[in-house]
């Protein structure tokens, strides 16, 4: 029987990345891409209620969420193209134009994505291509490491079994390198983001003020933890970090007790 392989992203259903996700995934199965119609970085895993969203199908199999999330296009995927009975075998989510990494994913549209997907008990990973300076390093480099990886995972889930336990799935960076210099994967832990502001402000033509965020540099704390995602980017291997839903401090429940005095 034919794999289904769901994906979607954060950057918009013409994204590069996407296309060439779906590119690298036909070999295994029947895709559908499901994506939001604009850009929907740092949307995080979020879900549009306040208004109605639609289809609009761009080709076979291929459709664009209008105004949706990532996690809108998974929901609704998953409620109104499949049929309860033949759900999808897998969920892909990216490939994300820059790295998500740290206490990124919790802002991540990509990671939303994925984190959908294991709601609805799919296996599930999110992937995004890491560049360092400039948009003509990816310009350079395209997405060659990121397809020959997605293919690799999704090939090794739907042939074998999902490394990963109920509500987690994998958050994929792939370094800013040619796949012959790629030195393979490394499973590691989320690194610590060092956050700056980057709001600016400006006045529109009547003279109102506004801000815009920015984005902030990919700065880490000075002891960079060599078993962290971006320590593993920076040495030139993929970095697999396993990611799960439960966000719980398990081990301050009792600190909690007594300061609370329960």
């Amino acid at each position: 029987m034919q794999k289904r392989i769901l994906i979607t992203n954060d950057d918009g259903y013409e994204s590069e990345g996407l296309l060439a996700l779906a590119e690298a995934l036909k070999p295994l199965g029947q895709v559908t891409i499901v994506a939001p119609t604009t850009e929907k970085s740092a949307c995080g895993h979020s879900l549009t209620v306040t208004k109605p969203l639609r289809f609009i199908q761009v080709d076979d199999d291929f459709f664009k969420l209008d105004d949706g999330t990532p996690s809108d296009c998974i929901y609704l995927a998953i409620t109104a193209l499949f049929e309860k009975d033949k759900q999808p075998d897998l969920i892909v989510s990216g490939i994300n134009k820059g790295a998500n990494l740290g206490e990124d994913i919790t802002y991540s549209g990509t990671a939303g994505g994925a984190m959908e997907g294991i709601l609805h008990g799919i296996p599930s990973f999110a992937v995004s291509q890491y560049y360092t300076n400039s948009r003509s390093m990816l310009d350079t480099l395209g997405y060659e490491l990121a397809r020959e990886v997605a293919y690799d995972l999704a090939k090794r889930i739907l042939q074998g079994s999902y490394p990963l336990g109920a509500r987690e799935f994998m958050n994929v960076n792939i370094p800013p390198i040619a796949p012959k210099e790629c030195k393979g994967y490394k499973v590691t832990k989320t690194g610590n983001r060092t956050y700056e502001s980057t709001a600016l402000i400006n006045k529109n033509p009547r003279g109102e003020e506004y801000y815009w965020i920015g984005v902030d540099a990919l700065m880490w704390q000075r002891d960079i933890d060599k078993e962290s995602d971006i320590y593993a980017l920076n040495q030139g291997f993929v970095s697999l970090t396993p990611i799960k839903m439960d966000m719980t401090a398990h081990n301050k429940i009792k600190t909690l007790k007594e300061w609370i005095d329960l």
